[in-house]
This record gives C-alpha cells, structure tokens and sequence, in this order.
C-alpha cells in the first residue's frame, strides 16, 4: 500500500488546527504545518499558531522553527518538507499537513512551476514603484497584467506582487501562465481535504479570532517585532495594520477593524485558490467522522 499523505486545507480560522488534530490522533501519526505565517517563532498570536495543549496533543513539524529574519521560500518549504515526510513515512502510512497557504501545499504536492529569468532593470524600476507610490500601485499593475493571478495572490503581500510583476513585463506574459507545469512525481498518494463553512458564520469566526487575539496580547508581539516591520514575514494581515496604528496612521479601533476587514478578504482569495484545485473533497468542520471513513475507504482502494 502506498503512504498516503492528508492535506486538510481551507480558509483562515475555519478550524483546520482543531480537525488536523483529530485526524492525526485517529492514525497516530504527525502533522506537517504548510502554513507560511507559522514557521515563524516571534510570531504566533497573530498567526493562530497552534496553543501549547494542541502541541502536546499531535507532533507537529515546521512550526516555530525559523526567525522573521531569515529568508525561507515556497522551495526551501517544499525540500524541508519532503525530506521530514521520507522520515515520518519510515514508520507511518499516513502522514497529515495543513495549512492555508495555497502556494506551500501545491508546492509539496505538485512541485514548484518553472518561471523564466526576470530582467534586473524591471526588478529595479518596480522596485522604484511601490516606493513612490506604495501598494495600491503593484495592485493596479497586476490586476491589468494578469487578472487571473490578481484573483487569488495575497494582494497585501508586496514581495509576492512584486514577483509576479517581474515575470509578467520581464517574459510579455501572464504570470499565471507559468503556473501549469506538469506535476512532480511523488512517492506518496496525496489526498486533498478541503474544510468550508457558510460564509457569513465563517467571518463571524473571523472576528471573533480578532478579538481574541487582541485580549490574548497582539498588540504586544506587535510592539516586539516593530524593528522587523520592513522585513518579509510581517508583511502580513494583523501585523501591518498596528505597525500603522503604532506609527499614528489611524486608531486602534480602526486598526482592529482593519485586520477583520484584510482576514476576511483573504479567507475569500483563499477560498478562489483552493476552489480552482482539482481533487478536494469538501467537508464542514463539524464532520471528522465523514472525514476519517473517507480517508480509511480511500486508504482500502489503494
């Protein structure tokens, strides 16, 4: 029998922590986190990193394990992750990962696409753009490039905007376009898990988080990580919004509102990412038991 490898994906706080857990427990066996925001260990309120408790329930891996100033890349995650698999497959049929970083599980599971060289003065001059006139121009930009991929990117992340747009004017072509590769071989069978709820319970569990995170001390780890605010990682939904407050650009009420605002808006782009992937099977949260048969009837076919 093939091992088999569960990828429970889904948008922001709709649960996939609390159900990756369960899973993981009914096959004694590890998860993989494929979260992008979690690898880092200064950041863990504002990325809903897995409390303490759920830690010692399952091991988990790639959690807490780098620090914002290191660079790390859908490729490096792809290496580290498959590596960790080759071991954890050594003595397990099924191994879960999580996370709702679409680009991070596709790139574990499918390989990463091959993009061409981008021009050096492109690099330069969009570079020259987002400092004169900041974000919203990388948006317009990108929207009139490539439509498709404006869709689904993380339209707060510069760095990924700023990528895609070098492909785009470096090669004439939609970055998206560069994204269709035929997949990688891999050793193991992957089965895709995706969690839904209706949408409007799901931005009340949004807020909710929101508000939780605030009692829980975001604003603290904020004010901690306020000399890291340029780097990578922190360009990011909860942590841009305080350094905004911090730096008397609005209020905290405004800021707070913001984060539910951006978290919202990103649960909808993750929802378009993982919507346009083929071979997700949809369940609510509430049906582990579903689930558990599921990958146990599939485990039997294989």
């Amino acid at each position: 029998m093939k091992k088999i490898l569960v990828a429970i994906v889904g948008p922001t706080a709709v649960g996939k922590t609390k159900v990756s857990i369960r899973i993981a427990s009914h096959f004694n066996t590890e998860i993989i986190s494929a979260d992008a925001r979690q690898f880092y260990k200064e950041m863990n309120i504002g990325t809903a990193t897995p409390t303490i408790p759920e830690l010692k329930q399952v091991i988990h891996h790639l959690i807490n394990h780098l620090s914002v100033t290191q660079q790390y890349s859908a490729g490096d995650f792809e290496k580290e992750a498959l590596a960790k698999l080759e071991e954890l497959f050594s003595h397990n049929d099924v191994v879960v990962v999580t996370g709702g970083s679409g680009l991070f599980i596709r790139a574990l599971l499918q390989g990463l696409d091959v993009f061409p060289e981008v021009s050096d003065a492109v690099i330069v001059e969009l570079d020259r753009l987002y400092e004169l006139h900041g974000l919203e121009s990388l948006q317009k930009l990108l929207k009139d490039k490539d439509p498709d991929y404006y869709e689904v990117v993380d339209q707060n992340n510069p760095q990924r905007l700023l990528r895609a747009l070098a492909v785009c004017i470096s090669s004439g072509q939609p970055y998206s376009t560069f994204r269709k590769t035929k997949p990688a071989h891999r050793t193991f069978v992957p089965l895709l898990i995706g969690l839904e709820l209706d949408r409007k319970v799901l931005y009340q569990q949004i807020n909710e988080r929101v508000d939780r995170m605030m009692k829980d001390g975001l604003l603290e780890e904020v004010k901690s990580l306020k000399s890291f605010a340029h780097l990578n990682p922190l360009q990011t939904v909860g942590y841009q919004e305080l350094f905004d407050y911090l730096d008397d650009k609005s209020s905290l009420t405004e800021a707070v509102d913001l984060i539910k605002q951006h978290t919202r808006n990103y649960a909808k782009r993750q929802m378009t990412w993982f919507r346009k992937e083929k071979d997700i099977t949809w369940f609510h949260p509430d049906q582990v038991g579903e689930i558990i048969a599921f990958i146990e009837g599939e485990m039997g076919e294989r």
